[in-house]
């Protein structure tokens, strides 16, 4: 063999075994970001007694939605709300003083890199909104001493999630293939409006979103493990069960929510994104007994934890934004849970 062909057979060789070596991890894929110190200052801030328990609509809750949009803005995100705005609002309760109140939502997009795919669209979504103040129309029972429903676990904690991932994401050093959309909404607490108004009103296309993972009570109960409403419903699940095997480093157990059910009670706000067809997870770290009453307070919340979930919600919503295929139903929950839509 002359030197010019052995020269070029070895070419073809290196460019061979480079093909078939298994691809390197992405450095992008960095949590660290996430802290449990990062999760506490949001959760603090947000459900202070100043906040008086962010009931839909209020004053207070004008201020959460002020500071998730402030962070997105620094973060780099772009706008996805109204007018070029980070702020979506939809109409609640009855008109007085002959207009009808409005409530915000908060909706920032990280465009992803490929070209072919970043017309595609990961959503994580947390409700900002509590209950408010036992008297005033809250749901929530006082005591003598305090009347302030904080909600710092419901949900404060997954609004810090995804406030915390908005941050992780704009900082890698290299974006994903797809889009990714951090979607704080209000309402939940009043039969999830914000997110239904989002869904009735999406500022991306609806067909385009490919997984949605919610945030919602992330930061109680057993340090060691976090449920999954939508357990075995779509591709998602056994995703997260695959990703916290591959990151023992977190601590966490995934197992089924025993409050889901076969087709999927209306109790968070992946559920109107459900019954468009949008394959979900929802990361719930179980009732306990502050549930809903003043003693929900940032004391009682467990940041590490909320860390956790929230670095393994990173793991799931970076894979779901990177990997080729989209996640699939399970055609039986396919058939439970999603309506068709009008066109």
């Amino acid at each position: 063999m002359s030197g010019h062909a052995a020269r070029r057979a070895r070419a073809v060789a290196a460019v061979i075994a480079a093909l078939l070596a298994p691809a390197a991890p992405l450095a992008a894929q960095d949590p660290s970001r996430i802290t449990a110190a990062l999760l506490a200052h949001h959760v603090a801030v947000l459900a202070d007694d100043s906040m008086r328990g962010r009931a839909t609509p209020s004053p207070e809750l004008e201020k959460a939605a002020a500071y998730a949009a402030d962070l997105f803005r620094r973060a780099g995100l772009d706008a996805a709300g109204d007018s070029g705005g980070f702020i979506q609002r939809y109409p609640v309760g009855r008109p007085a003083g002959g207009s009808r109140p409005t409530a915000p939502n908060v909706v920032g997009l990280l465009r992803g890199r490929d070209p072919a795919l970043r017309g595609q669209v990961v959503v994580v979504v947390a409700h900002m909104d509590h209950t408010g103040v036992a008297g005033e129309g809250a749901g929530c029972p006082g005591t003598p001493t305090d009347r302030i429903c904080n909600g710092a676990e419901d949900n404060a904690s997954g609004t810090a999630g995804v406030l915390a991932l908005a941050e992780a994401f704009a900082a890698q050093p290299e974006r994903p293939r797809r889009t990714v959309l951090f979607l704080v909404v209000s309402g939940e607490e009043r039969g999830l409006l914000g997110s239904r108004a989002f869904v009735e009103r999406p500022t991306v296309p609806l067909d385009s979103i490919v997984g949605l993972v919610n945030l919602d009570m992330i930061g109680r109960n057993r340090p060691d493990s976090v449920y999954l409403n939508g357990w075995g419903k779509t591709t998602i699940s056994d995703l997260v069960r695959r990703l916290a095997a591959r990151h023992p480093e977190l601590g966490l157990r995934v197992g089924p929510d025993d409050e889901d059910r076969p087709q999927t009670p209306g109790d968070s706000d992946h559920y109107p994104f459900q019954r468009a067809g949008v394959p979900y997870v929802f990361f719930y770290a179980g009732g306990e007994g502050d549930y809903h009453r003043p003693s929900d307070e940032p004391s009682r919340l467990d940041p590490d934890k909320a860390a956790r979930v929230t670095q393994l919600a990173f793991y799931t919503l970076w894979d779901l934004a990177e990997r080729d295929g989209r996640p699939k139903w399970d055609p039986a929950s396919r058939r439970l849970n999603v309506v068709a839509r009008k066109r």
